[in-house]
């Protein structure tokens, strides 16, 4: 068969394959175009989940009667001249393919009205036959009807889904834009009848905006991030552990205000999460990356769902420790600690004369025998375990009393944001009465995170170190392997691998990370290299060790029925709230529940 010319519509039928996948990615081109014209309120009527039709109507700047027919051809746009509008490129729109691709799988319509014209005008495309441009009564701005999608390409239509699912997808990707653009109002209307909307003018951190799109139990469990560094800001909201979810539907990445997946990103905000996260399940985050457009490359897929950073590692590594750091700052307690801040009394209000004020809470308790002895955990495996509980009936709870180191009617500002422990329930929990309300603490959940964090402290002020293999092992690797090993010798030795290459595609393995040597090493570095290649570093060694000093832990931690005095678990109560994670045990699982007086009190039906 000879080459020849593509015709115009077979063209744009074409690129329709890339960028108009179903009903959704129509919304989606035509609601973006609507917000680079500057459109504060956009409503998007539907009709058989957006099959039948899709009007998308907006109060944006509108288009000139002359330039109708430009917006319909190929690679016409107003948005870049340019290479260097191209690479700095701010708008969400660019390639100028959405309008003529859409508009040569459907029976298309477009109107507008600049400020200034008399009048609107209309312009009609009909499977890509171009019509005229006639005057049109029109409201400033723009409106576009796509109606019949791929009735004239039926191998395309009859992959599309049922009504509701096609229509999942656009609230979906609606939702999604509500996030970052909380500014504008969003009205949907389906099969002729309100279905959604958006209120416009809140700021992009406003509480309703995060309630109305992911609902209220995400807006209470929400850690709001704020960190810029190196010329990149990473700002959003990230859900606590205990707020997880079984899939990955409520991770939102925004980059310079555009939604896209990025794997390396995602990579990091999961390992930022490993250390709190229960097995198989993923956190909850709505993210939004900010740096220099020069430094990330929109033009990378059709659709504009990807993108490609210029410096991967950087960003990878800055995501990651942003996170890393927030979530350590969690600590048990810390979101019910606010009687300080309300306290109308002053600092020193009950300081000694010539001493500075401390809170009760904050005065050395008894450590007692609860201590995870971590000196001699490092130098003698053996040495992690606690003494055999002594066991006690499950009935036998200790005596509600008052804590040694606490006062009747103490001040409120005074009391440590878990209280004081009052019990003990079945051998299993610590009962607590905080300044508003109870507390419940699965003591060994608890008592292992402790543990954990004291362990990695003291592992990680020694550092990495490596044993040398008595026999170098021989590791058979790809090509790329032995490159990345070569190029990536001063990282690998930083995480206790002594490797070099001796061909082509093998390396040779001289010394291992210390405490993983009786692993499997080799499919450990394996793991290693992938990791650099992929994301430029990896936190493989780090994880396998803190798996390992979290099964240590494990084993230290005190056990179910171990009969605990007050004192005992006083010192627990206050070793949470200066523990780092403390939140959660190492497996994920919560170590504690507040339950404030006020829903105590519904309980019992108080007050009605």
């Amino acid at each position: 068969m000879p080459i020849r010319q593509l015709p115009d519509i077979l063209v744009n039928q074409i690129a329709a394959g890339e960028v108009v996948e179903r009903p959704a990615s129509v919304v989606k081109e035509l609601v973006e175009n609507a917000l680079d014209a500057g459109a504060l309120r956009v409503d998007i009527d539907l009709e058989e989940g957006g099959v039948r039709l899709i009007r998308i109507r907006d109060d944006g700047g509108g288009i000139p009667p002359e330039e109708l027919p430009l917006a319909v051809s190929r690679h016409a746009t107003s948005k870049i001249g340019s290479l260097d509008d191209l690479e700095a490129v701010a708008t969400l729109g660019f390639r100028g393919e959405a309008l003529p691709s859409i508009a040569s799988v459907s029976r298309f319509s477009l109107a507008s009205r600049r400020e200034d014209d008399a009048h609107g005008a209309v312009l009609q495309v009909d499977g890509g036959k171009v019509g005229e441009v006639a005057p049109k009564p029109h409201p400033r701005g723009t409106t576009v009807e796509v109606r019949d999608l791929f009735y004239n390409v039926p191998a395309r239509r009859k992959f599309l889904r049922a009504e509701r699912t096609e229509l999942g997808h656009i609230e979906e990707w609606l939702r999604a834009l509500a996030l970052v653009r909380p500014d504008v109002e969003l009205r949907v209307s389906h099969n002729g009848k309100p279905s959604r909307r958006y209120k416009g003018d809140e700021d992009l951190f406003s509480g309703a905006r995060l309630v109305e799109t992911l609902g209220r139990e995400f807006a209470d469990a929400a850690l709001r991030i704020e960190h810029a560094a190196a010329g990149l800001r990473l700002h959003g909201w990230i859900a606590k552990p205990s707020y997880s979810r079984a899939s990955a539907d409520q991770q939102y990445l925004y980059v310079n205000g555009r939604a896209v997946r990025d794997r390396s990103v995602a990579h990091a905000v999961k390992q930022a999460f490993a250390d709190v996260m229960y097995h198989g399940r993923q956190p909850a985050y709505v993210l939004f990356l900010e740096l220099d457009p020069t430094r990330v490359d929109v033009n990378v897929h059709p659709a504009k769902h990807e993108v490609r950073f210029r410096d991967a590692r950087l960003i990878h590594d800055f995501v990651y420790r942003t996170l890393h750091e927030a979530l350590a700052d969690t600590r048990a307690g810390q979101a019910h600690d606010v009687a300080a801040a309300s306290s109308a009394a002053p600092a020193d209000a009950f300081a000694p004369a010539g001493t500075q004020a401390m809170p009760a809470w904050s005065r050395p308790m008894p450590q007692s025998h609860l201590a995870l002895r971590v000196d001699e955990a490092r130098a003698v495996y053996a040495g992690l375990y606690s003494a055999p509980a002594t066991q006690a009936p499950a009935f036998d709870a200790v005596a509600p009393q008052p804590a040694p180191d606490a006062t009747v009617g103490e001040p409120d500002a005074l009391v440590p944001p878990l209280g004081y422990a009052v019990a003990q329930l079945h051998g299993i929990y610590i009962l607590s009465q905080a300044a508003d309300g109870m507390i419940v603490v699965d003591m060994h959940a608890a008592h292992e995170r402790i543990g954990y964090e004291k362990l990695k402290t003291a592992h990680d002020g020694e550092g990495v170190r490596t044993q040398p293999l008595l026999v170098p092992q021989t590791v058979a690797v790809s090509e790329r392997e032995a490159d990345v090993a070569e190029a990536e010798a001063v990282t690998l030795a930083e995480l206790g691998f002594e490797v070099s290459r001796t061909g082509p595609q093998s390396l040779l393995l001289r010394g291992v990370p210390a405490l993983l040597a009786q692993g499997d090493t080799e499919a450990l570095l394996r793991d290693v290299l992938a990791d650099l290649r992929e994301h430029g570093e990896s936190l493989r060694v780090r994880t396998e060790r803190d798996e390992l000093l979290s099964t240590m832990a494990c084993h230290g931690a005190v056990r179910a029925n171990r009969r605990l005095t007050l004192p005992e678990m006083n010192a627990l109560l206050r070793q949470m709230e200066a523990t780092e994670r403390s939140g959660q045990c190492n497996h994920g699982r919560p170590t504690w529940a507040h339950f404030p007086l006020a829903e105590i009190d519904r309980w019992f039906l108080r007050g009605r």
